[in-house]
C-alpha cells in the first residue's frame, strides 16, 4: 500500500526515524532510472485505465525503500509501479461505488493528511536545528565524567538453597581450583555453567545490588565465604580480576551520541509544545496521552546477559575488551 501505518505518529524516536534519510540516501533515491525502467519523459511512470502514476510518487517510494537498505534498481521501481497500478485499480473500483465519500474514509484521509503534515514539520524542525559537533562532544564528556569506576571478571555458582551454597563453599575451602568443575556440575545458571561459571568482564551496576556489592568487596583470587542471596537464589562468587572502566573513544560513539542528542532535543521540544498547548479531554473514555518515548540508554554496561542476576544497565559506556 502507498499509505502505510503513518497515522501512528509521534514520539521523539519515531520522528527521528522518519527523518533518517540523509543527503546520501536522498541523492541515491533521486538517481534517474535506467532506460529499462518504465518512466515516461512527461513525468508519468504508467497509466491505469487513463489514471496516471507519477514518477514523483514512484521516486518517493523508492526513497523510502532505499532508506531501509534496499538498493535503487529497475526491478525495485518496476515492483513499486506494479503495486501502485494494482492499488489504483482497486481504488478506482471503490470510487465507482462512492466509497471515497464515506465518513470513515474521509476521517482516515484527514488523519493521514494531519500525520503527514506533522511528520514533514518534524523533519523540517530537525533540519533547522542540527546537532553540532560541539553538542556531541559535550555529551561524550558528560558520559565519560559519570562513567568512572571498576569492572570485574568473575565466576559464580548459582543454587536454590543456602545449605547447598554453604556445602559448595566448604568444598572450595579445601580445593579452590575446583570452582569451575563445581560450577559445571552444580550451577543453575545455564548461561555461565557451561563455561565453569565464567561471567566475563562486567560493571557491577549491571548486576542486582547484592551481587554487585559482594563482587566489589572481594580480593583478587578469593571467593565469598558466605552465600550471597539475591532474587535468583544463592550465589558463590570468585573474583578473578578487576580493572578501571575505560570508555570507548569519541569517534566510536560519535554517530550514536549524535542520535541520542537529537532524540533528547526533539523530546524536549515536543514536551514544551504539549505543555504550552491547551488540551481538553471531552470524551469520558479519553485519558491523558502518553508522553513521547524517552531516548534510549546510550550504551549499556558490559555484561554477558545470562540469568545470573543481571539488571538493566545504566547509561554507561560498554567496557573496552
Amino acid at each position: 500500500m502507498l499509505i502505510k501505518s503513518r497515522v501512528l505518529f509521534i514520539s521523539a524516536a519515531s520522528a527521528l526515524a522518519l527523518a533518517a534519510c540523509g543527503p546520501k540516501d536522498a541523492a541515491k533515491a533521486a538517481t534517474p532510472a535506467s532506460a529499462s525502467t518504465p518512466v515516461a519523459k512527461d513525468g508519468v511512470a504508467a497509466t491505469v485505465n487513463g489514471t496516471p502514476i507519477s514518477t514523483a510518487t514512484v521516486d518517493m517510494m523508492v526513497k523510502e525503500r532505499t532508506a531501509q537498505g534496499q538498493p535503487d534498481s529497475p526491478e525495485l521501481r518496476k515492483a513499486i509501479i506494479d503495486n501502485l497500478a494494482m492499488q489504483t485499480l482497486v481504488a478506482n473500483e471503490g470510487v465507482k461505488k462512492g466509497l471515497d465519500k464515506s465518513d470513515d474514509v474521509k476521517r482516515q484521509m484527514d488523519l493521514i493528511k494531519q500525520s503527514m503534515t506533522a511528520n514533514a514539520y518534524i523533519q523540517e524542525y530537525i533540519k533547522a536545528n542540527p546537532v553540532t559537533d560541539v553538542m556531541v562532544k559535550a555529551e561524550y564528556d558528560k558520559m565519560v565524567g559519570t562513567a568512572g569506576g571498576t569492572e570485574f571478571k568473575a565466576r559464580h555458582i548459582l543454587v536454590k538453597d543456602e545449605a547447598e551454597a554453604k556445602s559448595i563453599i566448604a568444598k572450595l575451602k579445601k580445593d579452590p581450583k575446583a570452582f569451575a568443575s563445581l560450577a559445571k556440575e552444580k550451577s543453575n545458571d545455564p548461561g555461565s555453567k557451561v563455561n565453569g561459571g565464567d561471567l566475563g568482564w562486567f560493571n557491577p551496576a549491571s548486576m542486582v545490588p547484592e551481587f554487585g556489592a559482594a563482587v566489589a568487596k572481594l580480593e583478587k583470587g578469593k571467593f565469598t565465604d558466605e552465600p550471597v542471596k539475591s532474587q535468583f537464589g544463592y550465589h558463590v562468587i570468585m573474583l578473578e580480576d578487576s580493572r578501571p572502566i575505560t570508555p570507548p573513544p569519541f569517534e566510536q560513539l560519535k554517530d550514536q551520541l549524535k542520535q541520542q542528542v537529537q532524540r533528547t532535543n526533539m523530546k524536549a521540544y515536543l514536551d514544551k509544545l504539549k505543555a504550552d498547548a491547551k488540551i481538553v479531554y471531552t470524551s469520558p473514555m479519553a485519558g491523558p496521552a502518553p508522553a513521547p518515548a524517552a531516548p534510549g540508554a546510550m550504551a549499556p554496561a558490559a555484561g554477558d546477559g545470562h540469568d545470573h542476576g543481571a539488571a538493566p544497565a545504566a547509561a554507561t559506556p560498554a567496557a573496552s575488551k
